[in-house]
């Protein structure tokens, strides 16, 4: 039991890694812009750059995992990630500070899709989806904290210290995963690299529809998710005209709604029905949305009415991101890597194309924002329609993904 609580205590830690990097420079983005001497829309796309790294990388480092063990893998990933940081501080070009993000991207994406697996290889059912939403909330503390940390950062050193910072935590990460974490993927459980089979796994994997609309409920709500801290920036100091400083901890309160979501789900992912759930987490998006959409018609750009938007938003969008994964990796019992992988490259491909074309929304006021989001409500309302369970005890009954009558791949 103590050996278990240990790795969870790791496992907490090393996820939000994989979303740090995109949270802690957004207040530096309008320095950035200056510095470089580029346009605001080429800035914000190295967060997209990010995201596109995270997306690709996720399927290939899952298939990896799965082969070789789930702790090598993220050893070199946290390395990678550890190099690229270190090469963006120095970086002088916005070409190679695009590039060396994506590299970012995919070094951090393992501390996602490697820390869900270790997770499924020994959880099943509503304890997995609750522990998906206890490591979502630790996930969820990088928009937390993360936009505080790099407002201050950014206000009285440089946005350049911002990604030594991530250099730091990764190598810390990194022993800590080297001296302490167990390797969780059994030798029976290994399964070899064979393109074609892995093919055939994606294949029925694609094939079944309930986690093909799980995996899309948790790409609308990601997107939605992170589109507010790629946006909120210049709302609140190029168009409120607030510091870097000022607006790091206006982000921190927002993020601590949607860490607070994620708790919610890891709270009562089992006691309550995902519907019952799910559907009170829309609820809160969706008023959110409306506050945005409505108060940027009728008020204008209002440091309130924004704030209390993205608080709304943010509630809705901590809940529902862990129950969807959770659920749509419970469907599983083996390649938990290669599965977690394919959802999560899915969901981040959606967040990538999204943020690319929310770089050129209007930003003069949050009516824009406010009415993506209600789209996403629409769009994601559907889906949990059709694809959340109906009552708690009704859950799918996991299969295997393997090929009837020869060994997993």
């Amino acid at each position: 039991m103590r050996d278990r609580r240990l790795l969870f205590a790791i496992l907490l830690g090393v996820i939000p890694l994989s979303q740090f990097p995109i949270d802690v420079y957004t207040p530096a983005i309008p320095d950035m812009v200056r510095e470089f001497d580029t346009s605001t829309t080429l800035v914000q796309n190295t967060v997209s750059a990010y995201v596109l790294g995270m997306s690709l990388g996720l399927l290939p480092i899952g298939v990896i995992a799965d082969a070789k063990g789930r702790k090598p893998t993220l050893l070199v990933c946290l390395a990678l990630l550890f190099v690229a940081s270190i090469a963006i501080a120095f970086t002088t070009d916005i070409g190679v500070l695009l590039v060396l993000r994506f590299v970012q991207g995919v070094g951090g994406c393992a501390c996602m899709v490697i820390v869900y697996a270790i997770a499924a290889d020994l959880f099943r059912g509503p304890r997995l989806t609750s522990v998906s939403g206890w490591l979502g909330a630790s996930w969820g503390l990088a928009p937390v904290v993360a936009p505080a940390i790099g407002g201050v950062i950014a206000q009285f050193v440089s946005w350049r210290g911002i990604f030594v910072l991530v250099a730091v935590l990764a190598a810390l990460a990194a022993l800590v995963v080297w001296r302490l974490l167990p390797e969780t993927l059994t030798p029976e459980a290994a399964t070899p690299i064979r393109p074609r089979a892995i093919a055939r796994v994606l294949g029925g994997t694609l094939r079944r529809r309930v986690f093909v609309g799980l995996t899309l409920v948790f790409a609308v709500f990601a997107s939605a998710q992170l589109l507010f801290g790629v946006v909120a920036p210049v709302l609140y100091q190029d168009v409120l005209g607030l510091s870097p400083l000022t607006y790091g901890f206006i982000a921190l309160v927002v993020g601590a709604a949607n860490l607070g979501g994620e708790l919610a789900t890891g709270a009562f992912a089992t006691r309550l029905s995902s519907r019952t759930l799910g559907g009170a987490a829309l609820a809160l998006f969706t008023a959110g949305a409306l506050v945005l959409a409505l108060s940027g018609f009728l008020v204008g750009p209002d440091i309130v009415l924004i704030t209390v938007g993205g608080i709304l938003v943010m509630l809705g969008c901590g809940a529902l991101c862990p129950l969807a994964y959770g659920l749509a990796l419970g469907l599983f019992d083996r390649n938990l890597g290669l599965v977690g992988g394919l959802t999560s490259a899915v969901c981040y491909l959606f967040v990538a194309v999204t943020l690319g074309a929310a770089a050129v929304l209007p930003e003069t006021d949050q009516t824009p924002i406010g009415l993506v989001y209600l789209g996403c409500a629409v769009a994601g309302g559907v889906l949990m329609a059709l694809w959340l369970p109906r009552r708690r005890r009704d859950t799918h009954t996991p299969v295997s993904t393997a090929e009837p009558g020869s060994r997993p791949v």
